[in-house]
């Protein structure tokens, strides 16, 4: 039997369960530019929620990131994936984000439970 982990985002609008099948192909969107296992454009996805944003050994973020003060975890993530330019003013993340809360809680339930690599 398999057995699906759901992630619950709690917002004004109440309960959304994220659901990483759906969100592994949510995430085919961020491979343009990222990789779960090695940093590309993007610095690498493995491990990224519970990590201090900007903190990815020897990729060039932007200061904005690194000064950022985020932890990634499912709220901050939430909030940046729904529009990056706006929650980190800077950020070399050029990318719209992802509109639908729904979405964003697939994605994010799919990268919680993704077991990686140390990054190449």
């Amino acid at each position: 039997m398999n057995w699906v982990v759901l992630l619950v985002l709690v917002g004004s609008g109440g309960r959304i369960k994220g659901d990483p099948t759906k969100g592994e192909a949510i995430y085919a969107r961020c491979q343009a530019c990222h990789a779960l296992d090695y940093d590309r454009t993007g610095p690498h996805h493995c491990g990224v929620v519970g990590r201090k944003a900007g903190t990815v050994k020897d990729f060039q973020y932007s200061e904005a990131m690194k000064k950022s003060g985020l932890t990634w975890n499912v709220k901050t993530l939430d909030r940046f994936l729904s529009a990056p330019t706006e929650v980190v003013p800077g950020t070399a993340m050029t990318y719209a984000g992802v509109p639908d809360p729904q979405e964003r809680a697939d994605l994010i339930a799919w990268l919680a439970q993704q077991k990686c690599k140390e990054p190449k």
